[in-house]
């Protein structure tokens, strides 16, 4: 034990339990500037790869801009042009219509494999399943996007090869509307089903028992157990696929892109393809601005709307 002189002149004992002390508040001091310094360099990238481009996005939208001459300003000249677009008004329909086959079927097959997956008794089962459905999400939309494209090959597909040997008539997956937009979808739902696989089984995992025990034991079968009981537990979890998942969606670029360049025609141009193309193809920066604020807009009208709607049939316990 030592003295130390305090500010009065009387004598103080330090002990070690004052040096602990003073040693895990130098700690917590070192923790928290840590803390604060990730913080800032969060929000910093945060502000500067996306707060400050969303800004940019909407001041440039009032502008007509090549990048070669200096920006003008047009005021809501490019939002009139736009409202008469008919690639744009195409673009937005495309988008919707990928954008709802893409959700209901990531939350139907997705809620489907998660049910069977937790009937099974084996953990390392259950193991290999959640690992195998979940894979695709950690390869790029183009990658996928490029081995689908020669499995669906119009020619020289494996898809339409066994399907040949089937003795079913081949498809054209490709190079037709109804056929591009169909493998459009299947490839997108496939890539991000491992997500909402992954949401479901979390959420059935997490099912009170009690309530299920008692429900088995006033005989309730499977089918009306799911629906009476384990839908609507797990509705905040449907409630944030849709979510999610129409924003991802509503965004959709890479497949269409890639697979069939927006074609057949313009069949599968999405709105972010036709921003890409005025934007970097056109070098009309202004105008593909003011669609990309449309879209954020409508993105923002889709989400408030789920948001109504989910107080009529979202429960949370």
């Amino acid at each position: 034990m030592t003295m130390t002189a305090t500010g009065s002149g009387l004598l103080r004992a330090s002990g070690p339990e004052e040096s602990r002390s003073r040693n895990r508040n130098r700690a917590a001091r070192r923790e928290g500037r840590f803390g604060w310094l990730m913080i800032s360099l969060s929000a910093l990238s945060i502000l500067i790869f996306t707060a400050l481009p969303i800004l940019f996005t909407f001041v440039l939208s009032f502008f007509s801009w090549d990048v070669i001459s200096p920006p003008r300003f047009v005021g809501m000249q490019n939002f009139t042009r736009l409202t008469a677009d008919t690639a744009v008004i195409h673009s937005f329909g495309v988008t919707g219509l990928l954008a709802a086959l893409i959700v209901v079927l990531q939350i139907v097959i997705g809620l489907a494999m998660a049910l069977l997956v937790q009937q099974r008794k084996s953990l390392w089962a259950r193991s290999i399943f959640r690992t195998a459905f979940f894979l695709p999400l950690l390869v790029s939309a183009a990658s996928i996007s490029i081995v689908f494209s020669y499995l669906f090959d119009d020619h020289f597909g494996v898809i339409n090869y066994y399907l040949h040997l089937l003795g079913i008539p081949q498809m054209a997956w490709l190079s037709s509307p109804s056929g591009a937009t169909a493998t459009i979808v299947i490839v997108a739902v496939w890539q991000k089903l491992g997500f909402v696989f992954i949401l479901f089984v979390a959420a059935l995992g997490s099912l009170p028992r009690d309530v299920l025990e008692a429900v088995a034991l006033d005989g309730s079968g499977p089918i009306r157990t799911f629906f009476a009981i384990k839908l609507p537990l797990i509705s905040p979890t449907i409630f944030f696929a849709g979510v999610i998942g129409l924003i991802d969606a509503m965004q959709i670029f890479d497949q269409p892109y890639v697979m069939t360049k927006g074609g057949p025609g313009d069949a599968t141009t999405t709105t972010v393809m036709l921003i890409y193309r005025t934007a970097f193809q056109n070098i009309q920066f202004g105008y593909g601005s003011a669609i990309s604020v449309v879209l954020f807009v409508l993105l923002l009208a889709l989400t408030g709307m789920q948001f109504l709607i989910s107080r009529k049939w979202v429960f949370y316990s």
